[in-house]
């Protein structure tokens, strides 16, 4: 290994790189892309492809911030091809990058910010099966932060719930610089037992565990957290977060395997990735990739069931690598202990098809979601219609929605949203909630958000809305959620828009029986495409579809509802949209009137 400083661009690439790595990694993206048929790929896979070629022609433009380095995507790749093997019996002496560890670390590595050069990907998310390789290659990573990036001091932080945890990543880093005469004269480097420093720049490698509450103080350049699924509390996720901001370019590094506790920061983290991957969030910051198997929803809408797990010919999508490791033989092996007991089949499940187990049904397509965006509707092309109005409101500090609804002349169902928030909200410090907030702020400047004034949600703000509506179109009814504020805003609004007939105002119970209908009818739209539902495209809006999930009854009967009880993740969008889809569905001829289906709806 010669030695070299700091990764420099250059012309020569070929001369300075074993391979063409960026070239491997763009092909590995095109065969992703192009797997129509899902046979080794699963959508998460497809989804960070996808990204990947997206960004490149968005990257031509001026206004694009970022650009694609070849050189330093071909450099990352050619310093871990230069580290040795310290696990296991391998043909070669030094590792061997496969196409898709190669596109995993050309895009993290490549992508640069085209004013200050600096990697555009400062936060990771790779989840994959047990025996991916993952700690190798996360080894490799932290050698090459350490000592080729160009950052005075940096402090490589190695984290895990336990400190025997923790070694699964630095024991193969130290050994790794251990093995390397090369690397230790190339940059000064000097391995202790529990440590690894680098004179050149006054590095450091050590590890971290989770007791949060004794590690403060720590600047960390790199920081990887080890099998995030293992973390039951966020001490040790928010201790290397919170110097965020003091690095000119950090990278937080998560690697994980699938999990049981979906209360915990990795179902979190992977909950969030999965909003990135399919765009329901926009975070250029993010890199995000997830292996598992695909499920249902996760085909075109005639597919009706998703992988098989005891079929072999679907386990590369969990596993990449793939005989490589983990081999077939072991994979057989543990399927068919699967087979024969429940307990092996869950430990199956989740560490080797990297499923999570519990986890809800998400409820709609968010790809779909965003195909039946049209920017360009507004108040005009409800003129005419007989229009429907849905509420969401919160009765504190958090958000609120209203939803107004129409069947068009082409028998589309139209939607146009408005959300709002206070003001105060947006100062909120709560580490828990701290990526809500600040998509909130971003949605606000970009006045998809309305904030009121004050500590709590101001009504009034919502309901003049809805006096303007109503004063502009042919609003039939507005339907309201059963709790908070909705009964006093119903109560204003009937009075003064009583015309002798049934009440323009009511109120709908949240529960299977009154929202199975109206879902399902969104459910087929959302499906069907454009052709059947336009929406105004509001980011917040898509963010909450992308939250709801859903129960599914053995009576047919389904609820959208959010991933947990205390989630920050909201579908209050999602909820107001179904309030006001409801009545639109009341068959007119069956004798019942509007106002007699919603007072019951209340008790139902």
């Amino acid at each position: 290994m010669t030695r070299r400083k700091t990764p420099t661009p250059s012309p020569a690439t070929e001369a300075e790189h074993a391979r063409d790595y960026a070239a491997i990694a763009l092909a590995y993206a095109k065969a992703a892309v192009a797997d129509k048929k899902q046979r080794k790929h699963c959508k998460f896979v497809r989804q960070a492809t996808q990204r990947h070629l997206d960004d490149l022609k968005r990257s031509r433009s001026k206004d694009y911030p970022y650009r694609y380095d070849e050189w330093h995507a071909n450099d990352i790749c050619d310093f871990v091809e230069k580290l040795p093997h310290v696990e296991g019996a391998w043909e070669t002496p030094n590792l061997t990058l496969e196409p898709v560890q190669i596109f995993i670390l050309a895009t993290i590595f490549g992508w640069r910010d085209k004013v200050t050069g600096l990697r555009r990907f400062t936060d990771v998310y790779i989840e994959m099966a047990r025996k991916g390789a993952k700690s190798t290659l996360t080894a490799g990573v932290v050698l090459y932060c350490a000592c080729c990036e160009d950052e005075p001091g940096p402090l490589i932080l190695v984290g895990a719930t336990t400190g025997a945890q923790a070694l699964k990543v630095f024991k193969p880093a130290r050994l790794m610089a251990l093995r390397s005469p090369a690397l230790q004269e190339a940059f000064g480097l000097q391995v202790w037992a529990k440590a690894i420093t680098i004179a050149d720049n006054g590095g450091e490698i050590q590890t971290i565990n989770s007791k949060g509450s004794t590690q403060d103080g720590h600047n960390p350049h790199m920081a990887v957290l080890d099998e995030l699924h293992a973390h039951k509390d966020r001490a040790l996720f928010d201790v290397i977060h919170s110097a965020d901001g003091s690095r000119r370019n950090p990278l937080y590094w998560k690697i994980t395997t699938a999990g049981f506790f979906l209360q915990g920061v990795c179902f979190e983290q992977r909950t969030y990735a999965a909003k990135v991957l399919s765009k329901a969030i926009a975070a250029e910051h993010f890199f995000a990739i997830i292996f598992t198997l695909d499920g249902p929803a996760d085909f075109t809408p005639e597919r009706k069931v998703g992988d098989d797990p005891y079929d072999e010919r679907n386990w590369v999508k969990a596993n990449p690598l793939m005989p490589v490791t983990p081999s077939l033989a072991a994979m057989r092996r543990l399927a068919t202990a699967a087979k024969a007991s429940p307990g092996s089949e869950g430990e199956f499940f989740t560490k080797r098809l990297n499923k999570w187990m519990g986890a809800a049904t998400a409820w709609l397509n968010v790809t779909q979601w965003i195909a039946c965006t049209d920017t360009s509707l507004s108040i005009d092309d409800f003129r005419g219609l007989d229009c429907y109005i849905g509420a969401d409101l919160s009765n504190v500090d958090d958000l609120s929605a209203l939803v107004l609804a129409a069947i068009d002349e082409k028998g589309r169902l139209l939607v146009k949203t408005w959300f709002y928030c206070p003001r105060a909200r947006l100062e909120s410090a709560d580490a828990t909630t701290k990526q809500v907030t600040d998509l909130y702020r971003l949605w606000a400047k970009e006045k998809h958000l309305t904030l009121t004034e004050g500590n709590f949600i101001d009504h009034r703000v919502i309901e003049q809305q809805i006096r303007e509506l109503k004063e502009q179109l042919a609003v039939r009814k507005a339907t309201f959620d059963q709790w908070n504020s909705g009964l006093a805003m119903a109560s204003r609004l009937n009075e003064d828009f009583d015309d002798g007939g049934e009440a323009f105002a009511a109120q709908l119970g949240k529960n299977a029986n009154n929202h199975t209908d109206p879902a399902k009818e969104i459910e087929a739209r959302v499906k069907a495409g454009p052709g059947h539902l336009r929406h105004d495209g509001n980011p917040v809006m898509t963010w909450c579809v992308g939250n709801a999930v859903v129960d599914r009854r053995v009576n047919g009967s389904l609820l959208p509802k959010k991933e947990t009880p205390n989630s920050p993740n909201k579908i209050d969008g999602v909820d107001a949209m179904v309030n006001a889809t409801a009545p639109m569905l009341l068959p007119e001829d069956e004798g019942q009137d509007l106002g007699d289906f919603l007072a019951n709806a209340v008790t139902a």
